[in-house]
């Protein structure tokens, strides 16, 4: 099995701690190893070093080799812009195709929580033993808890194995992240998963299935395949990434096949995608408020604080997210932490730079 961790998001929701150049992966938001270094450290006994392969870009290059010491530049893929997952998916299996195109291929974030590494990995041998059975592509499914509007679903019909205890079911249809009343129904209708944005198929079947859905994406990755190892690979990539769209794999891939499956992931999962989340995964005091750092609150509940170099003192604070690094400080309700990825999206339009 290889393991392809895409490492190249800029992690906006995270601002101000996360920046361009240490963005949210590079950081130990949770733990004290860095999200990638704790996302390595899950797979060992599961995958070689040699066969996990970091999808990154260039700006972060060099980071990420200085906290994964074990990575071997050669296992360090470098998109030249970010495209979304479709495309690094697709380099990613173009390469892993020269080397053996019959394998599995584990495909899963840098950035997510994992609570049990054990039924962690037991539930990704059952989703590589479906795989490579039916010749599918299966994704990991979580089941939710409460209706969640940041994440997306996946609804799932019969049940079609039950590998170990891990039960696979066929999927019947994706759905992008949901409004509230959406969220509610899909929780209770009982047949929904979250969208954990974990993949596992066989290396020949990912690029069969861009060929399929997304021909001009297979085009591009076609000419890579052929400039491998020659002098012309880094400025054929180059230009291929000039040309190609930027899409997911869900929207260009996933929801076209008929050859669909959801494994159902137990292992405590977040994919700490905000604050918020960071919030709900934190310890609290008796009135709900969660501190990183020093701070004093008087009258407060509900409230994440987290500081860097100075003490914050706040009363009142209800339901909120202040976050303070030595140059910026953001202060948000919790219930609209997404929104601090729009809010970096102004300060780039303002080109406040040097804060991203």
């Amino acid at each position: 099995m290889y393991a392809v961790i895409m490492a190249g998001g800029e992690g906006t929701r995270f601002w101000p701690k996360s920046r361009s150049k240490r963005p949210k992966q590079l950081l130990n938001i949770v733990d004290s190893d860095t999200m990638i270094q704790a996302t390595v450290r899950r797979l060992k006994g599961l995958v070689d070093w040699d066969h996990i392969l970091v999808v990154t870009t260039e700006h972060q290059r060099d980071a990420l080799l200085e906290q994964l010491p074990l990575l071997s530049p050669e296992n360090l893929i470098v998109e030249p812009k970010g495209k979304n997952t479709a495309p690094c998916i697709g380099l990613a299996a173009t390469l892993l195709h020269k080397k053996d195109p019959d394998d599995v291929m584990l495909v899963l974030p840098a950035d997510h929580r994992i609570e049990d590494d054990q039924v962690f990995q037991k539930t990704l041998r059952a989703a590589a033993q479906l795989a490579k059975n039916e010749n599918g592509l299966v994704t990991i499914g979580i089941n939710p808890t409460y209706p969640a509007t940041g994440y997306g679903y996946i609804q799932h019909q019969q049940l079609v194995a039950n590998i170990d205890g891990i039960e696979a079911y066929n999927v019947k249809t994706f759905a992008e992240k949901p409004d509230i009343q959406t969220a509610k129904r899909f929780l209770q209708s009982g047949d929904f998963f979250w969208n954990s944005g974990i993949f596992i198929w066989k290396i020949s079947k990912i690029l069969q299935e861009i060929e399929d859905s997304l021909p001009e994406l297979s085009t591009g990755l076609n000419r890579i395949s052929k400039a491998l190892g020659s002098e012309k690979e880094k400025d054929v990539i180059q230009k291929v990434y000039c040309q190609i769209k930027s899409i997911s794999i869900d929207y260009g891939v996933m929801e076209h096949s008929r050859n669909v499956f959801v494994v159902k992931g137990d292992f405590g999962w977040n994919d700490v995608g905000s604050w918020e989340e960071v919030y709900k995964i934190s310890p609290k005091d008796k009135h709900g408020n969660a501190v990183a750092g020093d701070a004093v609150l008087l009258d407060s509940k509900n409230s994440y604080i987290e500081t860097n170099n100075l003490m914050i003192a706040g009363i009142g604070l209800e339901d909120m997210i202040v976050i303070q690094t030595p140059d910026a400080l953001l202060i948000c309700p919790r219930e609209r932490a997404q929104e601090v990825r729009d809010l970096v999206d102004l300060m780039k339009r303002k080109k406040l730079d040097q804060f991203l």
